[in-house]
């Protein structure tokens, strides 16, 4: 009997989030764990995300210069390895700080120090276990166009020039004011749209009412239009009837006084 054998499912580095999780910006890094360019921004996102605690969540994506990084790629591995266990944010640090030392020895030792207990961290970074995320993301920043690195993003825009934390924090600052803005647009579509849905439930109840009141005056006013034609008819004849018998008992009066008188 053949056991299915079970695969862990991979967390992607689009998914690795630091800051609110829940926040409305992102600010997302094209970067690799050789470059002194990178490095130097990482201190000014640790900043960033102190100064808008809350606020934002920043999220990094791999784009290694193999050409002139060589250790890059492997590096970038390593982050990828660690965030399975939640401790990317720590090694990422611990990249930048050691970033001139970046062997695959090296980097099983930065693991041990960010807290990750997988006893098979060294063989998944000789297997590239996670080199097809690396190369995922690789591909992704050629796509959005990225040329170099470090390269900003946030919430999906490009942040062109040299990334210093005043040009970081004003894009983020008018990404927040997009988001408020956002944010007050369903509010005015309800009560617009309420008068419509009041007039579509009142319509039926009306109309229903109207036609149920037409139908049952009829009935009930039939009745008392014919009784009143018939006592009518009733009171009219008897004096139709006097009115004829009046002339004949006067001719008969006056034949009988008329013999008396001649006898």
């Amino acid at each position: 009997m053949a056991f299915k054998k079970e695969v862990a499912e991979i967390i992607e580095p689009k998914d690795v989030f630091v800051g609110n999780p829940k926040a409305e910006v992102t600010l997302e890094e094209f970067g690799e764990y050789e470059s002194e360019a990178c490095a130097k921004a990482n201190e000014i996102v640790k900043q960033l995300l102190e100064d808008y605690e809350g606020k934002i969540r920043f999220n990094f994506r791999h784009f290694p210069l193999t050409k002139i990084h060589q250790r890059s790629l492997k590096a970038g591995e390593a982050a990828v390895a660690t965030a399975q266990e939640g401790k990317f944010w720590e090694m990422h640090n611990i990249l930048f700080a050691n970033r001139r030392n970046l062997g695959t020895t090296s980097l099983k030792l930065h693991s041990k120090e960010a807290g990750v207990k997988n006893k098979h961290f060294l063989d998944d970074l000789v297997n590239a276990t996670y080199g097809w995320q690396v190369q995922g993301d690789l591909r992704e920043g050629i796509d959005r166009g990225v040329k170099d690195v470090p390269t900003f993003f946030v919430n999906g825009e490009m942040i062109t020039g040299k990334a210093t934390y005043e040009i970081l924090s004003k894009a983020i600052d008018s990404a927040l004011k997009k988001a408020k803005n956002k944010s007050t647009i369903p509010a005015t579509k309800k009560t617009v749209a309420a008068p419509e849905i009041k007039k579509t439930v009142q319509a039926e109840p009306v109309s229903k009412s109207t036609s149920a009141s037409f139908a049952k005056k009829p009935s009930a006013a039939a009745p008392k239009k014919a009784v009143s034609k018939v006592s009518i008819v009733s009171k009219t004849a008897p004096k139709v009837a006097v009115k004829k018998a009046a002339p004949v008992k006067s001719q008969k009066t006056s034949g009988k006084t008329a013999s008396r008188q001649r006898a």
